[in-house]
């Protein structure tokens, strides 16, 4: 055997081993999130253990087991109360790490997170408006969060003109954009609260910017799990762009794509999936930013696998996010948004001090 074909075997075996370490990598967090969401269904001022989680899930799932083998306080309170607020949890948490792995190949910055772009404003504006002056009462039940839908996709619509307004997008006028308009949004935000007559109606819009999955039910779950989940389907989809966004637009013009087409589709997919997650959980900062940092770390910057790692780590961080608002202060309950800024902020800090030494 020649050193070239000796050289060329084992340049292969281990790009098979390491292939095969991160799907096993991504296989362990699949699991670890799957147990987790079981676990965290549990866990309350009301404690039920997973294998009474199982089973009534599976009773109202597939029909198994009998009613009778466990109280019916803990089935409603597993099945009515518990389950869709974890559920949402999960696929907003999922959500927020693939958008924000999306984000920072767009813009080519490892600081973007997915509110950069004005969105969670835009949708912050409208529930407020709903909240505090009745404005799309007609929409029915779910007006607040039909309401912060609308604000997202105005604002959505803004950073776009705004991008666009002076030539192509490009990640410096995208990011820009998106700061101008989130701050023109807060202060619109500021404002009603200001002006608002009802305490009780502030003290809940508050409440709300901060993020809460307490209103999560199954009415609102499918449209959620659908929104998000095209999005995430959508974006691993155009994977391979990413990777190449990620390395330059010269990169991705020599390998036949087009950066500001490809750069705008991409946008419009994320700040539709930050607008469901937002119209549904408020905002809830740092999930978007630490969990990508973390899969980066863990299982390497090929998008192929980094979307899907990103979006498991999302999800564990908000489940548990979730577990430790509605735990740390009973009967009491935290916004999630205090819980993950505590988290996220020392991982914002230890990210700035790395760039730091790396520059």
């Amino acid at each position: 055997m020649s050193l070239l074909e000796a050289t060329d075997r084992a340049t292969t075996t281990s790009s098979a081993d390491w292939v095969g370490s991160r799907r096993s990598t991504l296989i362990a967090l699949t699991l670890i999130t799957v147990v987790s969401v079981i676990v965290a269904i549990g866990l309350g001022p009301v404690g039920v253990a997973p294998p009474t989680v199982l089973r009534i899930i599976g009773h109202h799932v597939f029909g198994l087991f009998e009613a009778e083998n466990w109280a019916r306080t803990d089935d409603a309170i597993i099945w009515e109360v518990r389950l869709p607020r974890v559920l949402l949890g999960a696929i907003v948490g999922s959500a927020l790490g693939v958008v924000g792995v999306t984000l920072q190949a767009i813009v080519r910055n490892p600081l973007a997170e997915p509110y950069i772009l004005g969105v969670s404003s835009g949708a912050s504006t409208g529930a407020a408006a709903a909240i505090l002056f009745g404005i799309g009462s007609g929409l029915g039940a779910e007006s607040v969060s039909l309401m912060a839908f609308f604000g997202a996709l105005g604002a959505l619509a803004l950073v776009l003109a705004l991008a666009r307004s002076t030539g192509r997008i490009t990640p410096s006028r995208m990011l820009v954009a998106g700061v101008a308009v989130s701050y023109l949004l807060s202060a619109v935000t500021s404002l009603l609260i200001l002006f608002a007559h009802s305490a009780e109606g502030a003290r809940a819009v508050m409440f709300w910017l901060l993020g809460s999955l307490a209103n999560a039910d199954w009415s609102t779950l499918p449209i959620g799990y659908l929104g998000m989940g095209l999005g995430m389907v959508l974006v691993f989809w155009w994977r391979r762009r990413l990777d190449l966004l990620a390395l330059g637009d010269e990169t991705a013009m020599a390998s036949g794509v087009d950066p500001g087409r490809t750069r705008l589709l991409l946008v419009i997919v994320v700040a539709l999936c930050v607008g469901f997650a937002v119209s549904l959980s408020g905002g809830i900062g740092f999930v978007g930013l630490a969990a990508p940092h973390i899969a980066r770390r863990v299982i390497g910057p090929i998008h192929r696998h980094l979307i899907p790692a990103s979006a498991a780590l999302g999800a564990l961080m908000l489940v548990w996010a979730d577990v430790a608002a509605r735990m740390a202060l009973q009967p009491r309950e935290l916004p999630i948004g205090v819980v993950t800024g505590v988290v996220g902020a020392p991982v914002l800090v230890a990210l700035v001090r790395k760039l730091n030494h790396s520059n």
